[in-house]
């Protein structure tokens, strides 16, 4: 199962918090992109090589739920899973989580996107056989990707 969950670490910027000197809300959407994209570019192909296959991915459906705040300078390990996988979406799950020293990792924040198949010119398309092929064995199907 571990294989399954794609891992990758990132240190909150000072740029990354709001007034209350913790990490503003809509960064954590930034960190469901990077882990996506790390989880893409290590399993299946860059965003990039998609890209030149005339098709663009963008996020139509998001969800986050909030546990505790993050704040600056702290280590996050964001934990990244495929969780559904369709003719032309995906969907992605992801765990925040901040590494202490001193105990086991703590969840910050957990969510989902969805990921749809998008041609150049705006239409749907499917995923090309050889990327789904490429998630296929990574998919980790589930009822609610927000349940913890």
């Amino acid at each position: 199962m571990d294989e399954l969950i794609h891992c990758c670490h990132h240190r909150v910027l000072y740029g990354d918090t709001d007034a209350a000197a913790v990490v503003y809300n809509a960064n954590y959407l930034r960190y469901f992109e990077l882990g996506r994209t790390e989880f893409m570019r290590d399993r299946v192909c860059s965003y990039r090589e998609i890209e030149e296959m005339g098709l663009v991915l963008p996020v139509i459906e998001c969800h986050i739920r909030f546990k505790a705040p993050a704040r600056y300078d702290d280590l996050l390990t964001i934990e990244t899973t495929l969780t559904d996988l369709k003719k032309v979406t995906c969907t992605f799950s992801y765990r925040i989580l901040l590494e202490e020293a001193s105990s086991r990792p703590r969840l910050l924040a957990k969510g989902s996107t969805v990921m749809a198949s998008i041609s150049r010119e705006g239409k749907l398309t499917p995923l090309p056989a050889d990327i789904a092929a490429k998630l296929q064995p990574f998919l980790i199907p589930t009822a609610s990707p927000q349940k913890e």
